[in-house]
């Protein structure tokens, strides 16, 4: 596998639909505008459908917008139900949004703003969108996590929405601990459809928004050492899009930036913490997000099933 990726090694995507989420600015803008330039027909789904409008206006190729608010389990259904009247087959789902640091505070469901954002709503959307893609070879999803996920992180069972105390990177850190392990339970309940398969990436440190909300002690420093510590959001793009259409991909597989400290570079194949490879805790995990959003996967344990359903 060549230490040298970049967009010039996207296969050809015409004829392929790929969902975007997050996709008006930084990372997520990049990714869609190179699936885009490939030949995707490319959905930007995002919560501000101005801002998304305006993100297509600079890209090329067929690009579309959706609104979708991930801090709303309404909003997703919704979003869900569009993209399923709109189209047949679905070949990428890549669950790139999310928030970072955020003051303590919760979305419309009444989760921690951080988990029911960047793991929650992506896990519904997941699971609402899953039926027009497994029927599609070489169909995946991608989701997005952080080197985050190492940093005071654990799923933690008897206070998930941080009521008793709230670290703003505790939280952080769950919630991209939640997109691996939910990536990586979610392969192994594919692996026997054979066609769709769930994949990981992080971006390493790159220059985006969602530093916006970093705590006001680290931000001086960070802000002088940005030009050593930080890449572009294309470059940071680039671990998505490979998990996203290398050939060569399989699932469960985890990309970065092949730098140092995984902070930058091209993109190559990494491997994440150990925690986040624990299975009881994959499973446990996966139970209480079916529990909290109200979406399960049963298309996954039977195949008279056609559906993801909404019990909620």
């Amino acid at each position: 596998m060549s230490e040298q990726w970049t967009t010039a090694n996207i296969p050809d995507q015409h004829g392929r639909v790929a969902v975007v989420t997050g996709a008006n600015t930084g990372l997520g803008y990049e990714t869609a505008k190179a699936l885009a330039e490939r030949g995707a027909s490319v959905v930007l789904a995002v919560r501000d459908v101005e801002k998304g409008r305006q993100a297509a206006g600079g890209m090329t190729g067929d690009v579309t917008v959706q609104a979708l608010d991930l801090t709303s389990l309404d909003s997703v259904r919704t979003a869900a139900a569009d993209l399923r009247s709109r189209f047949d087959r679905i070949d990428l789902l890549i669950n790139n949004a999310g928030v970072m640091y955020t003051p303590k505070q919760t979305t419309h469901d009444g989760f921690e703003t951080q988990f029911g954002t960047n793991h929650l709503g992506h896990f519904a959307l997941t699971g609402l969108l899953l039926d027009r893609m497994l029927p599609v070879p070489g169909s995946r999803v991608v989701t997005v996590s952080s080197a985050g996920h190492r940093i005071r992180a654990a799923i933690h069972f008897d206070d998930l929405q941080w009521e008793r105390s709230y670290s703003r990177v505790g939280a952080y850190g769950q919630s991209k601990l939640a997109n691996l392990m939910f990536t990586y339970e979610l392969q192994r309940r594919l692996a026997t459809h054979g066609t769709t398969i769930a994949v990981a990436a992080h971006p390493g440190v790159s220059s985006t928004e969602l530093a916006r909300n970093t705590p006001a002690a680290l931000r001086l420093p960070l802000t002088w050492l940005a030009p050593l510590l930080t890449q572009s959001p294309a470059m940071g793009a680039l671990p998505t899009l490979r998990a996203a259409t290398d050939p060569a991909t399989l699932g469960a597989q985890y990309f970065g930036p092949g730098g140092f400290s995984e902070i930058r570079g091209y993109p190559r194949l990494v491997t994440s913490s150990p925690m986040s490879y624990e299975v009881a805790v994959q499973q446990r995990l996966w139970a209480a997000s079916e529990a909290l959003t109200g979406v399960t996967f049963p298309v996954l344990h039977s195949g008279s099933e056609r559906h993801a359903e909404s019990t909620r």
